[in-house]
């Protein structure tokens, strides 16, 4: 694979070609994504003037960071670099600055004093839109005196007052979908909802409800089902409907988690042997067990990784 420098973070990076754009992965703009950029358009913006780079371009940098971290594809030409500048997506003041990292903090922690590591702080300044490593440390060190987050080293962890302020910057994170299958059982379902699901939610996840019990019901819950990001199942109590739209996820390649209460998992070896489920004693553990699940794929919702992780 071809190895290119970066123009708006100045990193080494691998480049594919894809038709008339350049696909850049691994660099600071997109450490763990890519972005594309058009082929042709990498002269135009190289020959700029230092001055126009050096306003320019870690703006750029911190508009890739940021919407590749949000799962969003990133394709650009010159034309689009340069209109960047004034795009409202960009913070232009030290408060929004800040709250981008709130924001940042927010999508990878599970909760309030959830660590979330930030390797290679010195490339990672965009998070901030800043030109520069100091002005990313003055960040941090305001957010802290301002008891929005606390830092150990390159491990940060929002408080409860961060959590709060990065909620209401995002206006409520955009969760992902995810389809919940129980069985009817109205006891279940209230221990779900109130030691489950909110656990979901702070793992980014808006969890529904699977409901199969009526024809009508029926094809609108798998419609949802087949919209997921990821599907939770538990067969604590045998339900063909939820081993239907379980398996209904599987074929269509969702990631799956199959979940058991540890007093029935010896009476069901038939069907934990091939699904092999987590098996659990009190929802509360289990709330507990599923989001250290969630926080280990480290957003990923690929059904391998996710299986991976169900398997332990």
């Amino acid at each position: 694979m071809e190895k290119k420098r970066c123009l708006f973070c100045d990193e080494v990076a691998s480049v594919e070609t894809k038709g008339a754009y350049e696909r850049y992965m691994g660099c600071f703009c997109a450490p763990e994504s890519y972005y594309h950029l058009h082929a042709e358009s990498f002269e135009t913006l190289n020959r700029m003037s230092y001055q126009d780079k050096r306003r320019l371009f870690p703006l750029v940098s911190g508009y890739i960071r940021e919407l590749t971290d949000c799962e969003e594809t990133v394709s650009l030409n010159a034309d689009d670099v340069q209109a960047i500048e004034n795009s409202p997506r960009i913070p232009v003041t030290i408060e929004e600055k800040g709250g981008r990292l709130l924001q940042y903090l927010y999508r990878h922690a599970a909760g309030p004093g959830d660590p979330v590591t930030i390797h290679k702080l010195s490339g990672s300044y965009n998070l901030t839109y800043s030109n520069n490593l100091q002005e990313l440390v003055y960040l941090i060190e305001k957010l802290k005196e301002e008891g929005s987050l606390l830092r150990e080293g390159h491990s940060f962890r929002l408080t409860e007052q961060g959590w709060r302020e990065a909620v209401d910057l995002a206006g409520g994170r955009k969760l992902k979908p995810c389809s919940v299958l129980l069985p009817d059982d109205a006891s279940l379902h209230e221990e779900w909802a109130q030691h489950i699901l909110p656990k979901l939610e702070q793992s980014g996840y808006l969890p529904d409800l699977f409901n199969g019990r009526t024809p009508e019901k029926t094809d609108h819950s798998i419609a949802r089902v087949a919209d997921s990001k990821l599907v939770i199942a538990d067969i604590s109590i045998s339900s063909a409907e939820v081993f239907y739209a379980g398996g209904y996820a599987a074929g269509l390649d969702i990631p799956v988690l199959w979940t058991i209460h540890r007093s029935v998992h010896e009476a069901m070896p038939l069907h934990t042997r091939n699904i092999r489920p987590l098996i659990w004693d009190s929802s509360e553990e289990l709330g507990a067990m599923l989001q250290q699940r969630l926080a280990a794929a480290g957003g990923e919702t690929n059904p391998a990784t996710m299986q991976n992780i169900a398997n332990g």
